[in-house]
């Protein structure tokens, strides 16, 4: 297959994806909220309601462009598809297995962080773009939370990018696996080359970066606005935020970018932290479980399954907790977030050296 193909099927393959994994995540947060609430979820569009979301979306496809009157035309409709393509381009430096990544670029993880950060230039766009307070609000404290929850974000990556010593996601993910490009060593003195599993997992080799994690999945959390950090939604108080006044496929690409970036954050998260592709099954003696389940089919087996509990626990987390209140979110962020994310760079640099010792 030549580069020109590979060019378009690419782009189009990540967009396949990102459909058929929101068509699947709406339906399981629909079943996973009715568990919660001790309910059914849908049940009438197909077996086990299997058909509700897909109804959904062909209604929302054939609904009618409508902008408000005195709304800005212009930044009204180019709002979703900023909003999108922030979050789709990045999904380009994500490696789904063993050099199966669409641009294996030195910076990816560089790249992730300024791409993504355009989303709230979209946010603001439909909020001022609307000419609704409702939507202005909502946009507003989108925008205030995204900025600020992207400091524990960047924290914590470069956490674990001190210990990686690579912006590279693909190399970061080789040097979780059995064959690492370099020595390493579980709890920074148990090498583990050989034994490979859940055992070289970064959140292994230093475990301080666990505590990294929980900060990334905390803060991503509120990067996603998803609930206990949905106040720029806030339907029990602003109707929905900033995309109060979107609906048909407008709406729908706002929607399909915020599963998107469920499922990306969720993915790097894995990337980084939790052994890329890599099988969490270790070899033990004769018994060689890490080597059994490697390869190209297995990496993106094993990329997509972390990923995927990933995000059953975003959705969880949902169904779960009540609403943070603007001054509780901020709170979090700037008194614990980034002073332990802060507290983990130190340990970083502690850790390096002492294992270049």
């Amino acid at each position: 297959m030549d580069s020109f193909t590979l060019y378009i099927l690419t782009p189009v393959a990540i967009f396949g994806f990102i459909a058929l994994f929101t068509l699947f995540a709406v339906y399981a947060e629909r079943k996973i909220a009715g568990f919660v609430q001790d309910r059914l979820g849908p049940m009438e569009t197909g077996k086990f309601g299997l058909l509700q979301t897909v109804a959904d979306i062909i209604k929302l496809l054939q609904k009618e462009f409508i902008s408000p009157k005195a709304s800005d035309k212009i930044l009204f409709a180019l709002a979703p598809v900023v909003i999108f393509v922030a979050v789709y381009v990045g999904y380009s430096v994500i490696p789904w297995g063993p050099d199966l990544i669409p641009a294996n670029t030195h910076t990816g993880l560089f790249l992730i962080m300024a791409v993504v950060s355009i989303d709230a230039i979209g946010i603001l766009m439909a909020g001022w773009g609307s000419n609704n307070k409702y939507s202005l609000l909502g946009s507003i404290r989108a925008i205030a939370q995204m900025i600020s929850y992207e400091l524990p974000v960047g924290l914590s990556l470069i956490a674990a990018v001190m210990i990686t010593q690579t912006l590279n996601l693909n190399d970061i993910g080789f040097n979780q696996g059995v064959w690492a490009t370099s020595d390493i060593y579980a709890f920074g003195f148990w090498q583990v080359n050989n034994i490979g599993g859940i055992f070289a997992w970064n959140i292994f080799q230093a475990p301080h970066l666990l505590v990294s994690y929980v900060i990334f999945f905390i803060a991503s959390l509120a990067e996603c606005n998803r609930a206990p950090f949905d106040i720029p939604e806030a339907e029990s108080e602003l109707i929905g935020g900033f995309h109060t006044e979107y609906g048909g496929i407008r709406f729908a690409f706002i929607f399909l970018a915020e599963y998107a970036m469920m499922f990306l954050v969720a993915m790097l998260g894995v990337v980084i932290f939790l052994g890329a592709w890599n099988t969490p099954l270790p070899n033990i003696g004769g018994i060689r479980l890490a080597d059994w389940t490697t390869g190209p089919f297995w990496g993106v087996f094993w990329t997509l399954a972390k990923s995927l509990v990933i995000v059953a626990v975003q959705i969880w987390i949902r169904w779960t907790l009540p609403r943070f209140r603007a001054d509780q979110l901020m709170t979090l962020c700037w008194k614990i977030l980034i002073p332990v994310a802060f507290l983990c760079m130190g340990i970083s640099g502690i850790w390096r050296i002492l294992i270049m010792l």
